[in-house]
């Protein structure tokens, strides 16, 4: 899917959504001040399109105007979004005084800085939350698209496969460092509470290649050391993937299979040495405060969300298991360092 938008005079929106089939025809949704109030199909023919190969035909165009949405050009808050994807193609500026910065969260963590993407959120023109599990295609027209002027993304992505387009001074690309065992042990956790869906034949499909790794944790007893030991003995493929090393595989490979070496640990410290702000979880509110200071946001620093209790729990179980200890050795590195380095100059929250 590619997509781009041509204008927006307020009482009319043209763009263009290039679907993945070639053969099929783009719809985009509108949205305004939060109301679903129709679809369109894309209905304009643009021969560049087609001569690019892009499309069969090139109907690609669409035109949301105030004839046939009323009240578009005084709508404070209006989003276009693909039909089939349900990405979001536009969204014009609600007030003024954005951010005008391209600004990357690369999540290093399998949950998502929700507290961040919150406080970002009103502060660009358009933001996208996930985009680690977006195609490759989506990703670079986000990364590229000249017209994202105002833009926040965050999302798991694989560092070294997407830096070439990160490099312009208009984009801003920022990291936190979670503790390892930390890490570890909500992955772990977050496994196993979706041990029931991947047990459910009609469900298990929503975990994807995690789905073995899931089943098989709902038999293991976390807080029993026994248990855990076994469990690292048995690893199925998928959850041995999941937690070996993470953060170096994260910045130090190309493509989500591709094996870890040692070798891998030295390209991932390089990496991140070109990362714009890299912080560690323990310095929070030191990291945000970078953050808004970089982009001159004047807003309340948010707290972190909480770790829970049982995480921290398992951490500590995890860092006194030779087995989780050499799992970890090249992210413990990079954790140890990048904790080093901002603790001279930060105060931890």
């Amino acid at each position: 899917m590619r997509f781009y938008v041509d204008y927006d005079q307020g009482h009319a929106v043209r763009g263009w959504v290039v679907p993945d089939n070639p053969l099929a025809i783009s719809h985009v949704a509108v949205v305004m001040d939060g109301v679903r109030v129709g679809e369109i199909p894309a209905r304009i023919t643009d021969g560049q399109i087609k001569s690019y190969g892009w499309h069969s035909t090139g109907q690609c165009c669409f035109l949301v105007e105030e004839q046939e949405f009323p009240g578009l050009s005084e709508a404070r808050r209006l989003e276009i979004l693909d039909v089939e994807t349900n990405i979001l193609v536009y969204r014009r500026a609600p007030h003024g005084g954005m951010v005008q910065r391209r600004v990357v969260l690369i999540n290093t963590s399998i949950n998502p800085e929700a507290a961040i993407q919150a406080t970002m959120f009103d502060h660009f023109q358009q933001s996208y939350f996930g985009i680690g599990r977006f195609p490759e295609e989506i990703c670079r027209v986000l990364f590229e698209g000249p017209w994202l002027t105002s833009s926040f993304h965050s999302g798991a992505i694989i560092i070294p496969r997407y830096e070439g387009y990160l490099q312009d001074e208009a984009t801003l690309t920022t990291l936190l460092v979670h503790d390892p065992f930390v890490e570890m042990a909500t992955r772990l956790l977050w496994l196993q509470s979706r041990s029931s869906v991947a047990a459910d034949p009609s469900q298990q499909w929503r975990l994807g290649p995690l789905a073995e790794a899931a089943e098989f944790m709902g038999e293991f007893d976390l807080a029993d050391p026994k248990a855990l030991k076994r469990l690292f003995r048995m690893l199925p493929e998928g959850a041995y993937h999941l937690l070996y090393n993470p953060l170096t595989r994260q910045c130090g490979t190309r493509l989500p299979d591709d094996r870890l070496h040692p070798g891998n640990s030295i390209v991932a410290i390089e990496v991140l040495s070109r990362i714009g702000i890299v912080g560690h979880r323990s310095y929070f509110k030191a990291f945000v405060t970078t953050l808004f200071d970089q982009l001159n946001i004047a807003a309340p620093i948010p707290d972190p969300d909480s770790i829970p209790a049982p995480v921290l729990a398992l951490a500590e179980r995890l860092k006194a298991l030779k087995a989780a200890q050499e799992m970890l050795v090249f992210d413990i590195a990079m954790s140890d360092a990048v904790l080093s380095a901002v603790s001279k100059g930060w105060t931890a929250s």
